[in-house]
């Protein structure tokens, strides 16, 4: 088959790559064991998968755990193949992947926080992921698509989860009533998971969301989904304490959401937060992380409950993160293909990589078709 494979730092391209079959050894972990037995596994066939952020430096600064690796961790497709009998009824199926393997026995998987596992194994990162025509999956990482839910879609489960879970990880009700609706909600930063945050929130019926971002098609894309005007803030223009003062009518955020992963994005929910308001952190921290000590006794004093989030909850249950976005998927609350910005067939995705290396283009969610 075709994959991207990884040789080294930067060391990427096309190539001929052996194709997963089942009757193999499984999936190993990144300390040459097996993390998932072949009989717990199913082949899926890649029909679409985007460019997370984190997958640019893996591939051009700091390499993967383990050379040669296919990466790509934001895949679906279709099972074509099964490891077990027990397992055939999935073949055929369409199907979205949860790319963080559990071990299954840690304190945390017992309580069914698969997302802070403490040995997890991860597609795309650690082992072989989705850039590629075919790869093996864990079936308990399976998650059936209905027939209205396209494969570019799918393909966005694992962003949108992140900023699911970030939703529920600070308390925000799914159904809010009147009043929890008219909640001052502030978001900085604009990314991805930024903009996949409003749109959700504008889907479960929040009014009153103010954006903070440093781009002008960050704002587009966000009146795209549907954030009013005046409501979004590009901080290479305008002061952004100033901006939140003034659409909140001085009252401040009830609910901060920092996706940036900056110092500065934080102090800055420090300053716009009013009293007893929620922190809720999202960004992965692009340097140290600090506080003056004025600024950490604006959480003592205003008693902020600050939060944190990493990844998404995947149980194979209903009310897990992903579930919950797929229900929305399917309902047509959101619209995440309104976030693809480019479209490269598998031959050309090499141009994405370098796109978001480089920023020669302005982006947000790159995706390709097999």
């Amino acid at each position: 088959m075709k994959a991207y494979v990884l040789n080294g730092i930067a060391d990427i391209g096309l190539r001929d790559a052996e194709t997963p079959l089942s009757g193999g050894e499984g999936i190993v972990g990144r300390n040459g064991q097996t993390s998932v037995s072949e009989a717990d596994c199913v082949i899926v066939k890649v029909h679409a998968a985007g460019i997370c952020g984190s997958d640019i430096p893996r591939i051009y600064k700091t390499g993967a755990y383990h050379h040669p690796l296919i990466p790509g961790h934001e895949f679906s497709g279709e099972v074509t193949d099964a490891g077990s009998d027990r397992l055939k009824s999935y073949i055929g199926k369409r199907v979205g992947i949860f790319p963080l393997i559990p071990c299954g026995k840690c304190s945390s998987c017992k309580k069914k926080l698969y997302e802070m596992c403490k040995n997890y194994n991860y597609l795309g990162s650690r082992c072989d992921g989705g850039f590629a025509e075919y790869v093996k999956v864990p079936a308990s990482g399976l998650i059936e698509l209905p027939d209205n839910v396209t494969y570019e879609q799918a393909a966005m489960l694992e962003p949108i989860s992140v900023s699911m879970h970030s939703i529920r990880q600070c308390g925000l009700s799914l159904e809010p009533g009147a009043e929890e609706r008219g909640l001052n909600i502030v978001i900085s930063g604009m990314g991805t998971i930024g903009l996949f945050t409003l749109m959700l929130l504008k889907g479960m019926g929040y009014k009153n969301i103010f954006c903070v971002g440093n781009k002008e098609c960050q704002k587009e894309y966000a009146e795209s989904l549907g954030l009013g005007a005046g409501r979004f803030c590009n901080i290479k223009n305008d002061d952004p304490v100033a901006f939140v003062n003034e659409v909140t009518g001085g009252e401040g955020a009830d609910v901060y959401f920092e996706c940036v992963g900056r110092n500065e994005s934080v102090r800055l929910g420090l300053n716009v937060l009013s009293g007893g308001g929620r922190l809720q952190l999202v960004g992965n921290p692009a340097s140290d992380m600090d506080f003056p000590k004025d600024e950490y006794w604006k959480i003592l004093r205003k008693q902020f409950k600050v939060t944190g989030t990493w990844n998404s909850s995947f149980t194979g249950e209903e009310d897990d993160d992903w579930h919950l976005v797929l229900k929305a998927l399917k309902e047509g609350k959101i619209s995440p293909e309104k976030l693809i910005s480019h479209r490269f067939s598998f031959e050309e995705l090499i141009r994405g990589f370098e796109i978001m290396r480089d920023k020669t283009e302005d982006y947000v969610k790159v995706m390709t078709l097999l």
